[in-house]
């Protein structure tokens, strides 16, 4: 065997492992889904948006909530009995109004219970979709967002405020028409909070949340904890089964050439730290 046969060995190696070790994954993801199937008797669908790597290139790409997520979520509804409750782990930046609102209305119409986990944070489009079950079970340290509407770089109720504070003969045709639209969207997101909402808490409730949602009272970005999710009267529960943290777990981030934390991936639950682990030289 010359060194030429050699390289290419090495070279379909290289090529090969990754795709079995991707196998592997997803094989284990079906068995955690399955075993959570089975201990809540439901349908399980896991709506989980990482920062992933491109195989070859190494670039960066970021996932959101798009059409495509909508049509393969309300397929998977439309395929579990009526009967059958369903159970969304969500993990999700945001993303497409559109799609965003599809899946509630979808998750809404559902007859049986839906739950909604939420490990670590549903915001934006994520929120509007966990707005649509009936309990949303948030780890304690989880987190929602507002769902006012974005239009570019721009929040909509800010181009909304440039109209209330400057004269309209100082306003350039772009932000006027961006504001327009930015008062349809903010009037059409509240609506549909509304209708959401509306069939478990009643109009007035409803009302109350859409406003404080889309009326622009926090950043974007603006992390709405557990606590104050209560406060608000979302049907927030912290009672997370473990098995939602292990699926979690098979969703890995790529891993950095230098990784930004570190620690000893084992639990410290009645031990003494540094018990049991031999460290030689």
């Amino acid at each position: 065997m010359s060194i030429l046969d050699l390289f290419w060995i090495f070279v379909m190696f290289v090529a090969v492992v990754p795709l079995i070790r991707q196998r592997m994954l997803e094989a284990s993801r079906i068995r955690a889904i399955q075993r959570l199937e089975h201990k809540r008797k439901s349908r399980v669908i896991a709506l989980i948006h990482r920062q992933e790597t491109m195989h070859l290139l190494g670039f960066p790409l970021m996932r959101y909530i798009d059409i495509q997520d909508a049509e393969e979520v309300i397929r998977a509804i439309r395929m579990t009995d009526k009967n059958m409750p369903i159970d969304l782990v969500l993990h999700t930046p945001g993303g497409l109004v559109l799609a965003a609102e599809q899946i509630a209305y979808a998750l809404s119409r559902h007859p049986a219970k839906v739950t909604v986990f939420v490990p670590h944070h549903a915001m934006s489009g994520g929120t509007l979709i966990a707005l649509a079950a009936d309990e949303i079970v948030m780890d304690p340290d989880a987190v929602l967002g507002p769902v006012d509407p974005q239009l570019g770089n721009y929040p909509a109720v800010s181009l909304l405020k440039v109209l209330q504070e400057k004269d309209r003969e100082h306003i350039d045709d772009q932000t006027l028409i961006m504001a327009d639209v930015g008062r349809k969207a903010i009037e059409q997101v509240r609506r549909c909070v509304r209708k959401i909402l509306e069939p478990k808490m009643g109009p007035e409730k409803a009302e109350e949340i859409a406003r404080v949602l889309t009326e622009g009272r926090w950043t974007h970005d603006h992390p709405i904890t557990y606590e104050e999710a209560k406060e608000l009267g979302l049907p927030v529960s912290d009672r997370m089964p473990p098995e939602i943290y292990h699926l979690m777990s098979l969703y890995p981030q790529p891993v950095r050439r230098a990784p930004s934390v570190e620690y000893i991936p084992v639990p410290y639950r009645g031990r003494t730290p540094g018990e049991d682990i031999c460290v030689e030289a």
